[in-house]
């Protein structure tokens, strides 16, 4: 009996390690696309600021010269505002990730957990009952305890992800208010 929980231990510490890496590899990809992201984003405001620049060097007039600084403006806040969202999507992308390998992990350590218990259930010696009815229960506050530490992570990612959309709205807002 002691090499099947230890063979079921090796088992399940296996799956957690491939479940960190995968995890890891996610995150590592997610970042590279945002700084891929940015990098891009300052490149295409320096070219754009540059234009600006020298069109406002320019201008033939007041008018024309605040004309070109308010359209610069609005560039900016446009390109910063499809900038927060493409953000967003790049970190609901990675929240969509670890949830779906959270809940992998959680199902098939809970599969094989119940197998194992089964197994030594059949295997336990007479007058065992109560060891057995220990280890169920505490193996059951544990997949309460990941269940609640998982649910707890998808509130604060969905609350991050809101408050993104909601900056990049209140910016959107704030630059159509400039813009009149």
């Amino acid at each position: 009996m002691f090499t099947q929980f230890t063979s079921a231990g090796n088992t399940a510490l296996e799956a957690q390690i491939a479940s960190f890496n995968a995890l890891a590899s996610k995150l590592v990809e997610s970042s590279e696309k945002a700084i891929a992201l940015n990098i891009a984003a300052a490149k295409a405001y320096a070219e754009e600021t540059n234009a600006s620049a020298k069109d406002m060097l320019a201008a033939k007039d007041p008018q024309a010269f605040f004309a070109l600084a308010a359209k610069q403006a609005q560039s900016a806040a446009d390109s910063a505002s499809a900038n927060a969202r493409q953000l967003s999507d790049i970190a609901a992308g990675l929240k969509a990730d670890f949830e779906k390998t959270a809940e992998a992990q959680i199902a098939d350590s809970k599969s094989k957990v119940a197998a194992l218990i089964d197994e030594a259930i059949k295997n336990a010696p007479a007058g065992s009952e109560q060891a057995v009815a220990i280890l169920k229960s505490a193996i059951g506050n544990a997949d309460a305890g990941y269940e609640q530490l998982t649910k707890a992570v998808k509130q604060a990612a969905e609350t991050v992800e809101a408050q993104v959309a909601n900056a990049s709205e209140q910016l959107t807002q704030a630059v159509k208010k400039a813009g009149k």
